[in-house]
């Protein structure tokens, strides 16, 4: 059984690999805000537990086993995350830290549990997909919002970032999963975009927040 700062740097490998072909020490490093001699030196732990492949100055890659184990960690946090939200009236820029501390527990009975009361979610309550009970993830191919174009009409299917703040944004903005967004313009200057939504007739939006706003055409 891997301790919880294995299973930490296993999830962040996992997160990494799936926007990047590669993932290096720096990255990892940069994601943990470890120090990068103590990632080296836990990456030559992982690599003798057969976790992940790593060389030095070679990037990382996880193996088919730290690869389900790691996918078992992220479906018990977005399982909880979820848990938080649809069962418990928590609200998503709330479960964050709560998961991270839930996902640890080494107890698949209480997980399976869990995903029968909720009824076997696909998704946590940010839009990311969860991953089964044999730790497969299914493939999801989304845009960015700031990768459309002015006329396109779309649904907010999910979020690449989740943190407190930019989802306290969201709240004020009265902006959520489902919600469906219609671009009226794109400003090249900035990379801003004017959007119509719900009952504002007009919002513009960043190029950060239409980065991280991931859509579905309607």
């Amino acid at each position: 059984m891997a301790s919880q700062t294995e299973e930490n740097y296993l999830k962040s490998l996992f997160v990494l690999a799936t926007s990047a072909e590669k993932v290096t020490i720096t990255e990892l490093s940069s994601m943990l805000s470890v120090r990068l001699p103590t990632v080296n030196s836990m990456m030559k732990n992982l690599r003798k537990q057969g976790l992940v492949n790593y060389e030095k100055y070679k990037p990382i890659s996880l193996t088919a086993s730290g690869k389900k184990m790691a996918a078992e960690v992220i479906r018990k946090h977005r399982l909880t995350e979820m848990f938080l939200v649809d069962k418990m009236g928590f609200g998503w820029d709330e479960v964050h830290a709560i998961a991270e501390q839930v996902e640890h527990i080494d107890s698949a009975p209480f997980f399976e549990r869990m995903d029968e009361l909720l009824g076997f979610p696909k998704f946590d309550p940010h839009g990311s997909p969860i991953p089964d009970k044999n730790g497969i993830i299914a493939e999801e191919y989304k845009l960015r919002l700031s990768d459309c174009k002015p006329g396109d009409k779309l649904k907010v299917a999910a979020l690449s970032h989740d943190s407190s703040d930019f989802l306290k944004f969201l709240d004020k903005h009265e902006l959520n999963l489902g919600t469906e967004i219609e671009i009226l313009s794109f400003e090249p200057f900035d990379n801003s975009m004017v959007v119509r939504y719900k009952n504002f007739s007009s919002k513009m939006f960043s190029q950060v927040v239409c980065e991280r706003l991931l859509v579905e055409p309607v």
